[in-house]
């Protein structure tokens, strides 16, 4: 199932029931798992390490050197790729800038047409990108999260489990898992139908909400937050949004539409642990 037109260098490695389309290019060194399809035009890096059942469309290019102003072009940086993974026409993904590093894709995601995950990023699973999602170096995107068609995610931002962002979102702060971020930095409430098709109890998406609130619209600004959320016990679906709060950097959070962004002012939150265990009444 190679089309004759097929370049694959010396050293590749095609697993069982590869599909390649004409005139795509598989470099010395990539390793393509069982399964997957390969469409007309496309390159497959020699630095690309690439799981079961995987589909590349046409033209696109999984591997290719980072846009790094200092980046040799010896220097041997990878891109993994889980299974599952659907990235359509004219995608690119691009290797580590450093010897060594990795841009990662998880399993199961959906990059849709023109989308761009630059160096260094990291994808968890089931992530959509919609169409012309352009991502600098070093994000790092959670599990379920969905990107709206031209969304923009400046380097070494994070996006958490579960986030949605608008379409044509512009972001240079990260984005809280659960929540619909929008424009420039903004968020404008919780992802509450995903969380009720991904399975959150009625419990949980309860203090969801009042792990919100208490960020957002208690008039506190991000430290005081934490402070606060480290008195409480809260359940392992909420710990995960104050520990990614906690952990946000320089970068910050992004502000609540509904309250002029006071909650993403705070750039640097304090360190400290917070408790996992059931909620308080």
């Amino acid at each position: 199932m190679i089309h004759p037109t097929v370049v694959v260098g010396p050293g590749a490695r095609l697993g069982d029931g590869v599909e390649i389309g004409p005139y795509a290019v598989v470099e010395a060194g990539a390793e393509i798992g069982n399964g997957c399809v390969i469409g007309a035009h496309a390159l497959v890096g020699r630095y690309v390490r690439m799981g079961a059942g995987n589909s590349v469309g046409a033209g696109a290019v999984i591997g290719g050197d980072p846009q790094d102003l200092g980046f040799k072009a010896a220097t041997e940086s990878y891109v993994r790729i889980g299974n599952g993974n659907r990235i359509r026409e004219h995608c690119t993904v691009h290797r580590a800038a450093k010897a060594g590093g990795e841009t990662v894709v998880g399993d199961d995601c959906f990059l849709m047409v023109g989308s761009h995950v630059g160096h260094d990023s990291r994808l968890g699973n089931r992530v959509i990108m919609a169409n012309g999602v352009l991502l600098g170096g070093h994000v790092e995107v959670g599990d379920g999260a969905f990107l709206g068609g031209g969304t923009l995610v400046h380097q070494l931002v994070k996006v958490g489990r579960m986030a949605v962002t608008q379409g044509n979102s512009s972001l240079s702060k990260s984005v809280p898992p659960y929540l619909m971020a929008s424009g420039l930095n903004t968020v404008v409430g919780l992802n509450v139908v995903g969380l009720k098709r991904g399975g959150f109890s009625s419990a949980q998406r309860a203090e969801i909400k009042d792990a919100f609130d208490g960020l957002f619209r208690s008039g506190r600004n991000v430290s005081q937050a934490i402070a606060w959320a480290r008195e409480r016990s809260w359940g392992e679906a909420s710990l995960c949004f104050w520990e990614f709060v906690e952990g946000a950097g320089k970068r910050g959070i992004c502000g609540w539409r509904g309250r002029a962004g006071r909650g993403g002012e705070d750039r640097e939150p304090q360190a400290g642990g917070l408790q996992t265990g059931e909620r308080e009444n």
